[in-house]
């Protein structure tokens, strides 16, 4: 879950405009075969394949700092300071960070197509953070997929930050897009920088 619109700037149009408020989860459970036969094993639904890194070098170009203030507490003896916490504006270099985003993300993907075992051939579904259209034009470019194989709402919500990927996938799942044994490999990326994919079959 994310509420950005806390954090951001809103005298700045570059990030104001971009982000929207969200939440989803998804929940896993343990599956077993319902089906007999070699290929029951190698069907199921669940995570087959996933790589995650970070950066911190990468801090400047995207962040939402912590900003802690002293907040003296009367206590026995002398007095406790705390940090009443909070976050400074949400910062971000658009520019860096399309292009980490281009340059990363298709790599974390291949990597963990690499663990699944699996060709961006085997994929039905490309699901990315939801962070920029032509972020994920360029990925799905890269990858070599087609528009029509990417799962998107960025046009009705926004960046919702955390929260648009399992959004996304909701929708489609619920609209019938995402269909029971679909391969799904999904990307997220954000402050850090980090970055990480996951190779899913839909059950």
């Amino acid at each position: 879950a994310d509420a950005l619109s806390r954090w951001i700037d809103w005298d700045d149009r570059n990030s104001c405009i971009l982000f929207g408020d969200g939440a989803g989860a998804m929940v896993l459970s343990t599956t077993v075969s319902e089906e007999g036969g070699d290929d029951a094993e190698a069907a199921l639904p669940g995570i087959l394949g996933y790589s995650a890194h970070s950066n911190g070098k990468g801090y400047g170009d995207l962040n939402c700092g912590y900003k802690g203030s002293a907040r003296p507490v009367d206590t026995p003896g002398e007095q406790t300071v705390l940090s009443a916490g909070s976050y400074n504006k949400l910062a971000m270099n658009g520019k860096k960070v399309y292009a980490f985003a281009t340059r990363e993300v298709p790599t974390v993907i291949t990597e963990a197509l690499d663990a699944a075992g699996m060709t961006v051939d085997d994929v039905d579904w490309l699901l990315l953070h939801q962070a920029n259209i032509r972020i994920m034009e360029t990925v799905a470019k890269r990858l070599g997929m087609p528009m029509d194989k990417v799962i998107t709402n960025l046009s009705k919500y926004g960046n919702t930050s955390a929260a648009s990927i399992p959004l996304a996938l909701d929708e489609a799942v619920r609209s019938g897009q995402v269909k029971k044994g679909d391969v799904i490999a999904c990307a997220g990326f954000g402050a850090g920088l980090s970055w990480g994919a996951a190779i899913i079959r839909w059950g």
